[in-house]
């Protein structure tokens, strides 16, 4: 097995072990932290209709916790992730004090550069894969790594979730 192929079985293991609607995110998150490293994992929900993003996933609940909502912005990330469902990326902590009210405390955690991978299904956007990390963490090579072997995962974890959910 590959160094990518041991992490994607271990996903997949704990994903047909999951009973509770948090356990595919927490493989998820154990996916990311394996192929690319995360000081702070979150995933949000989007609800288009009403016009915010929930989140459902933390690894930091006393700072990010869950059901919090936010409403959408009109900015280069809502115009990059929402609207072409394309990857955001920012590497240093001033590029994301115009794209994210919380950019002080996101310092404050360590952190400078998020990868947001936008989760879409059926043809609309169900939400958000958040990662982040200290400053230049998200070299080409993480990318990459998260736009080959998550994008499928984070589909997989989310539909997990809320197959959970209705149980």
């Amino acid at each position: 097995m590959t160094q990518v192929n041991r992490p994607l079985a271990a996903f997949d293991h704990a994903l047909s072990l999951a009973r509770e609607p948090q356990a595919p995110f927490d493989a998820l998150h154990a996916l990311a932290q394996t192929l690319v490293g995360v000081k702070l994992f979150t995933f949000l929900t989007v609800e288009s209709e009403s016009g915010v993003a929930r989140r459902t996933y933390t690894s930091d609940p006393e700072r990010y916790p869950v059901t919090e909502t936010r409403p959408f912005r009109d900015n280069r990330w809502y115009e990059q992730v929402h609207k072409h469902r394309q990857m955001f990326v920012a590497n240093k902590l001033a590029d994301l004090v115009p794209i994210f009210r919380d950019y002080a405390q996101i310092g404050a955690l360590g952190c400078g550069s998020v990868i947001n991978l936008p989760v879409v299904i059926g043809d609309s956007l169900v939400g958000t894969v958040n990662m982040l990390h200290g400053e230049d963490h998200f070299t080409p090579e993480r990318q990459e790594l998260v736009k080959d072997y998550l994008a499928i995962p984070a589909k997989a974890a989310y539909l997990a979730s809320r197959y959970l959910s209705e149980e």
